[in-house]
């Protein structure tokens, strides 16, 4: 008989940590295995990696200790050297010829010479323009020198990279199908965005995505700045953050008063400062001509399990707020495992 195919590793890299799953889709998507670790600071710096070789080690201990995950992985990329357009061309049957084409307007629209970048696109929908009739194509690049430092740092854990994504595709693909986005009506454009590391961001209508961003520091920061501010460790920081949450009433939190208070102070500033720069993209987005404005928002990563947070950033966003979650894995940890689910499947399995 036929081995039977491993299923392929999602493994997301943040700055807060890595996270790795794997799905089995069997009447839905659902983790079958997962685990998480932290990183210290400075080993993937706003999405990018800062030490290959402390990544590399991080990545080896965690398969060494996790012997049921295979070392098949699609790995997840978030950072400010992404560039993502959307391009409008004549529409174009030929596969070959509309590889030509996006490349050639690529010079036009990627901040960055075409020789340092990969680049990749996906065709969306043909829609009537002043101009006539126009392929909408998706073109996405990256620098490569950062992907080297992501394959180089997975190659020498002795994994075997089966390609690279964008961490806020796969959001989509793992958050779409939810109960949570599925109470957006057809046609309904969403905002997907993941707080952890740093801030990372979605727009999709359906599981098509139009628009993605890093918009810069995320519950990471928070931890960093409480930390400075108390004198804690990151790790005691994090706890702090996730106890006092920004609902319960500060005389109901047991612990340091002064630590309580200054945990929700940092946690108030940080929801407002995050939402602002989440309204600057949105707004943006707009600006680019499109077609409809954000409905509601689907919110995943390690700030969703922040009591109250999901409310507090709803309230500052100006659009209602749920919190998405793939089921299955250790208890408590769904938020957190989205963007490493989506990784784990193909596209079309989302669809």
């Amino acid at each position: 008989m036929a081995k039977k195919p491993s299923i392929l590793v999602g493994l997301e890299l943040d700055p807060s940590g890595i996270t790795a799953a794997a799905v089995t889709t069997s009447g839905g998507l659902e983790i079958k295995h997962a685990v998480t670790t932290t990183l210290d600071p400075g080993i993937v710096r706003d999405g990018e990696v800062g030490d290959v070789d402390a990544l590399a080690e991080a990545l080896r201990d965690m398969w060494r200790d996790e012997k049921g995950l295979d070392r098949r992985v699609r790995i997840g990329i978030a950072n400010q050297k992404i560039v993502v357009r959307v391009l409008e061309l004549p529409p174009i049957a030929d596969a070959k010829e509309l590889e030509q084409a996006v490349r050639f307007q690529a010079q036009d629209h990627i901040p960055m010479p075409l020789d340092a970048a990969v680049l990749d696109f996906q065709t969306l929908e043909v829609v009537d323009t002043p101009q006539g009739r126009r392929q909408r194509v998706l073109l996405v690049a990256a620098r490569r020198d950062m992907l080297d430092r992501v394959l180089g740092a997975a190659r020498a854990a002795g994994l075997r990279p089966e390609g690279i994504d964008l961490s806020a595709f796969a959001m989509v693909r793992a958050l779409a199908p939810t109960a949570a986005a599925a109470a957006a009506a057809p046609g309904e454009t969403v905002l997907y965005i993941s707080i952890g590391g740093v801030t990372n961001l979605a727009i999709a209508t359906g599981v098509s995505c139009t628009f993605t961003r890093v918009v810069g520091a995320g519950l990471e920061q928070l931890a960093v700045e409480l930390a400075e501010r108390r004198q804690l460790t990151l790790h005691h920081a994090r706890g702090w953050l996730t106890h006092v949450g920004t609902e319960r009433p500060l005389d109901d939190i047991d612990g340091d008063l002064e630590v309580i208070g200054e945990a929700r102070t940092v946690l108030q500033e940080g929801v407002r400062r995050i939402a602002a720069d989440v309204r600057h993209s949105i707004d943006f987005h707009h600006a680019q001509g499109a077609a409809s404005a954000v409905a509601r928002c689907v919110l995943t990563g390690p700030a969703a399990a922040v009591p109250g947070f999901a409310d507090a950033f709803g309230v500052e966003l100006g659009v209602p707020v749920h919190v998405g979650a793939v089921p299955g894995g250790p208890q408590g940890m769904g938020p957190n495992l989205a963007i490493a689910a989506g990784l784990s499947i193909p596209e079309a399995l989302a669809a």
